[in-house]
């Protein structure tokens, strides 16, 4: 049985958040105490968006919002770390609770609402951490700025995440965060994208060095709407898709008593569903950016499944809740060339 097996009844009997806090306390601690991955994070390094990633799995964004648990998340093996969703300003979020395991389908429901520290708090930190791996930055905009003026929150971050970040993740597609998906639509995109573009050029002429742009969808889009975000991809040159958040859907949780639950679903229920927006991507995109795959990916069969379909590299996030970092090292050993 593995530590994590251990332990994860007693977190388990928490509250979700309340847990969540305490696990991230706890890789912090376990960090200082010099606990680390026996794992090599090397095993399959992979070129993408000029980035040289020692292995092809990651940590999704949502897990460590502020960045407080940065050096001992990088001892679990993982190849690189995405931190956020980060606003301008620091924000509460949606009212608790606003976390749920649906256990019976190793998934989870959450209305979070991008709480946060802010960027400025989370550059802080990430001037004092130790880790010096591939590290994205998962930006969005504030709860109360309006949908017409998102594009400001989003240029906000940029030029604040800039200088520290590895590459920059650019989310419109969180369901807990009123009309945000709205930016998915093509004339809201285009703007979007076009502005993000036009700075990312100028920030790079300032700091001497290119930040890629990632681009994260939701799962909950037809053919056409992914037809047309890939070619807004493609005409912007962004360097990369994120697939998928969470979804509204509640397609294999129905007979749960939590199903009613407002919110974004993750966990193994995803996994169809965000698999296949990753084949329709590739095959819009025709190989002409990468994709990163979330969703679903509790196994490193799964993982693989995600390659597959078209994927270059992985994120974990609520696998790990249910199947704890031995997880990391079945992926990177799955996904290995």
């Amino acid at each position: 049985m593995t530590p994590y097996a251990l332990i994860r009844p007693f977190l388990f009997a928490l509250d979700a958040e309340r847990a969540h806090e305490l696990t991230l306390g706890l890789v912090a601690i376990g960090d200082s105490l010099g606990f680390r991955s026996p794992l090599p994070t090397n095993s399959n390094p992979a070129l993408v968006m000029g980035l040289q990633f020692p292995n092809r799995v990651g940590l999704a964004a949502g897990l460590d919002k502020n960045g407080t648990a940065i050096d001992g998340l990088s001892g679990l093996g993982f190849g690189f770390l995405e931190v956020g969703t980060v606003t301008p300003r620091p924000q509460p979020g949606n009212p608790k609770p606003r976390m749920f395991r649906l256990r019976e389908q190793q998934a989870i429901i959450n209305r979070m609402g991008f709480n946060n520290a802010g960027i400025d708090a989370l550059r802080q930190r990430l001037a004092q951490v130790r880790y010096r791996g591939i590290l994205g930055i998962n930006i969005g905009k504030n709860f109360d700025t309006p949908i017409e003026r998102a594009v400001d929150d989003y240029l906000l971050c940029l030029d604040k995440a800039y200088p520290l970040a590895s590459y920059i993740a650019v989310n419109i597609s969180s369901p807990n965060t009123k009309n945000l998906r709205q930016l998915q639509e093509a004339s809201e995109l285009d703007a979007l994208l076009g502005a993000l573009k036009s700075r990312q050029a100028a920030l790079a002429e300032q700091h001497g060095k290119y930040v890629p742009l990632a681009l994260k969808i939701a799962p909950d889009l037809d053919t056409a709407q992914i037809v047309n975000i890939a070619d807004a991809l493609r005409r912007h040159r962004i360097d990369a898709v994120i697939a998928t958040n969470t979804t509204l859907g509640r397609e294999g949780v129905e007979t749960s008593p939590l199903a009613a639950e407002a919110g974004g679903l993750s966990g193994s229920p995803l996994f169809e569903k965000s698999t296949a927006v990753i084949r329709s991507l590739a095959q819009a995109l025709a190989g002409e950016l990468p994709i990163i795959a979330v969703g679903g990916i509790t196994s490193g069969v799964r993982a693989r499944a995600k390659l597959e379909a078209g994927a270059t590299l992985v994120q974990l996030y609520s696998g790990l809740i249910y199947r704890g970092p031995q997880l990391v090292g079945e992926c990177i050993e799955a996904t290995g060339s």
